[in-house]
């Protein structure tokens, strides 16, 4: 139930970008490291908490800020990326890359500066892995079949 309330006080905390007098809310900073993450090869899916996965059910469309926590202080912000990786990929590359990329994109579309970004990595997908098995062992038992 926590979480519930962390989620509502982040959608309403507005930071003011320098003297401009601009406010982004850090649901728009979240959404913008989403969109980041979206593109790096070696993602599967945002990991995110139950809250994220009953708001994508109820609206019926991706949230692209699941799995993604923006704490912003002045002109500066801290990102916590959670992900799912593909089985195969490597993770040391895929967090740095997702690092770079997530930095990029906010700097660049709100002026904050990005002091961290924090991949933490919730699971590995091996879907694909147990599908090739099943077809493998599948074309194996029609080899026999067809050998006897």
């Amino acid at each position: 139930m926590e979480e519930n309330k962390s989620e509502e006080i982040q959608e309403v905390k507005e930071v003011e970008n320098g003297s401009d007098g601009i406010k982004i809310s850090s649901e728009v900073i979240a959404v913008i490291a989403g969109v980041a993450v979206s593109e790096v090869s070696g993602v599967y899916s945002m990991a995110g908490g139950f809250a994220g996965g009953i708001t994508e059910v109820l609206k019926g469309k991706k949230n692209l800020a699941k799995g993604i926590k923006v704490e912003t202080e002045e002109n500066k912000a801290k990102i916590d990326v959670n992900i799912i990786v593909e089985y195969g990929a490597r993770i040391p590359d895929v967090a740095f890359e997702i690092q770079n990329r997530v930095k990029t994109a906010v700097e660049k579309m709100t002026g904050l500066k990005v002091e961290e970004v924090n991949v933490h990595v919730q699971g590995v997908n091996t879907e694909s892995l147990t599908e090739e098995h099943q077809e493998e062992g599948q074309t194996q038992t029609e080899e026999n079949q067809a050998n006897q």
